[in-house]
């Protein structure tokens, strides 16, 4: 594919994927997303608001306990003896501590449990994604996603939804429990509930909008600037353009400083405002207490109780107003993950069929075009069973794009593309693949051995057949003379290995996979001419019987095809 070609597939793509530095969705459609993961924990995280609910009341009372013990020692009758207090702040105390651990226990087992759930519906959704809509991605954001913003969401599933109905329900025990002594009491409480557990998260939340989210997005740019600048290292040195590539990599890690202390300036000032009104609202619960016991509305022991009861019951509630400035960060993170999950591929995988067997492949009349520009237009080419179809043309005229299409990774526009005389889109994907193999101008080796690497094509291979299928490709010879052979680890990459002997190593894949249609995108653009003959060769021998559709600009490559067609401007002549 061409280089005006292929900006136009990275725009389209970069267009539905890439990253924004405005989010797609609100906190709240975030928030309910994220909730909506809990479902197959549910259980857990039941048990684990229970557990929190009883523990902090456990505290609360201890304190508590701890003001009518004063009360006895001051002579006010309370009605409970001083050695029963002691016996209950000592149970208080060990509940708390078990019911502390446990609670927490379960919500980290229920966040990372989560984390592990989502990361794997993260590469399911990738791989339906793949590879129309992650053609020109950032892959350095993309492991950002999976990583770092997955990583982010522990603090959502550990402790917001658990500590926000626990602030919740201990908030109305305690305003109950208050409002007992006095309503007015209890008003003072309620109000002070509020204020710290809604009010406060709101304002910073909403203070700081949009920035963490520019954080997130700053973060997986500057994780794609570094990849690409390690893969490109070579480059760099041989162009002397280190200083300028480390001045821009300065740059963006002081931009995203930048955005960093934003949201830290904000976690400061949500934790000054929040003791600040904790401090208010307890001068305040002091000031009602003595007004109403001075005009005998309550007792003395029922000020002190409900004064040290407030003072002592903000533990929840405070959890949430500490939520405020890490939460737009965690639903910027949020957001990302969703983006992902919530994509339309470009073709949904096609299931539920009768299976065919492979009889011939044709394209009627196709029209394609990328965003606004036509590639291919009304592309009509024959492929008979056991022809080989040669394919030819200036670059950028469509001819990698037209075996895309043959594999359905993109879906026409207008005409059909047909295998076996039915449409590519009413055949089993699982099915249109196993009858296909397809050799790009470009082969991805994962960092494994060379046979692992071949056996992809093929998991149940035996190591004679992918031998064999290595004599194919002309490359056994070269296997056999390195080292550790076959079991010869390629590098990240494949950086071990030059473009040729990848390529080679990518016709071996097609040799082993054995699919009775071949596609072949300049499989010889790399070789030299005695390994280019050795290939077609084998390309004839083993064509007998099989269909290849072979892209090539060699008039070399050309001579083993059957029948040969030209496109030129989209167009077959």
């Amino acid at each position: 594919m061409s280089s005006n070609v292929e900006n136009k597939v990275s725009a389209l793509a970069a267009a539905n994927t890439g990253a924004s530095l405005k989010p797609k969705r609100s906190g709240f459609k975030v928030m309910l997303g994220l909730i909506g993961m809990v479902k197959p924990l549910a259980g857990y995280m039941v048990l684990a608001i229970i557990m929190g609910i009883i523990g902090f009341l456990t505290a609360i009372f201890i304190t508590v306990s701890g003001a009518v013990a004063i009360l006895d020692v001051l002579g006010v009758n309370t009605g409970i003896s001083l050695g029963v207090v002691f016996a209950c702040v000592i149970v208080f105390a060990l509940v708390r501590g078990f019911l502390r651990y446990a609670e927490q226990s379960c919500n980290h087992f229920i966040a990372f449990k989560l984390l592990a759930l989502i990361r794997d519906k993260e590469f399911f959704a990738l791989r339906k994604l793949c590879p129309a809509k992650l053609e020109g991605r950032d892959k350095g954001d993309l492991i950002s996603v999976i990583t770092s913003d997955i990583e982010l969401l522990e603090v959502f599933y550990a402790h917001t939804i658990s500590p926000t109905v626990i602030a919740f329900i201990v908030s109305i025990i305690m305003c109950v429990f208050i409002g007992q002594i006095s309503w007015l009491l209890a008003a003072v409480a309620l109000a002070a509930y509020v204020v710290i557990g809604l009010f406060i998260p709101m304002y910073i939340s909403k203070a700081s909008k949009g920035a963490g989210y520019t954080f997130r997005s700053k973060s997986g740019e500057l994780s794609s600037f570094v990849l690409d600048s390690l893969r490109g290292l070579p480059e760099i040195l041989q162009y002397n353009c280190g200083k300028e590539r480390l001045a821009e990599m300065n740059e963006r890690t002081d931009s995203l400083s930048a955005e960093e202390d934003k949201l830290k300036s904000l976690t400061g000032l949500n934790t000054a405002i929040t003791n600040t009104i904790i401090l208010i609202f307890d001068v305040l619960m002091i000031i009602v207490s003595c007004t109403l016991f001075s005009s005998g509305t309550i007792s003395f022991a029922g000020a002190l109780v409900a004064t040290v009861a407030l003072m002592s019951s903000f533990g929840p509630v405070v959890a949430l107003a500490n939520l405020g400035s890490t939460l737009q960060n965690t639903f910027a993170a949020g957001n990302r993950v969703l983006d992902i999950l919530d994509e339309s591929p470009v073709t949904v995988d096609v299931t539920g069929r009768e299976n065919v067997e492979f009889d011939g492949a044709a394209t009627e009349n196709v029209t394609f075009a990328y965003d606004s520009e036509t590639i291919l237009k009304n592309v009509s080419i024959p492929m008979p069973k056991g022809s080989i179809i040669g394919i030819q043309g200036r670059s950028g005229s469509g001819k990698s794009t037209l075996l895309k299409l043959l594999m359905r990774f993109w879906s026409t526009d207008e005409g059909s593309v047909t295998v076996s005389g039915r449409s590519v889109d009413e055949i089993n994907t699982d099915n249109l693949r196993d009858m296909e193999s397809f050799v790009t101008q470009d082969t991805h080796l994962f960092n494994d051995t060379i046979k692992n690497n071949i056996r992809i094509a093929k998991l149940d291979a035996t190591d004679d057949e992918i031998e064999q299928a290595c004599r194919k490709a002309s490359i056994h010879d070269f296997i056999a003379k390195l080292p550790d052979g076959y079991d010869t680890n390629v590098g990240e990459l494949g950086d071990m290995l030059s473009g040729g002997e990848k390529q080679r190593i990518g016709l071996a894949r097609a040799f082993l996979h054995d699919a009775p249609f071949v596609l072949l995108d300049e499989p010889t653009s790399n070789l030299d001419s005695l390994n280019e003959a050795i290939i077609l060769k084998s390309l004839k021998e083993e064509g007998k019987g099989r269909t290849v559709a072979l892209v090539s600009h060699r008039q070399s490559t050309m001579r083993i095809a059957d029948k040969v067609y030209s496109i030129e401007h989209g167009r077959v002549s």
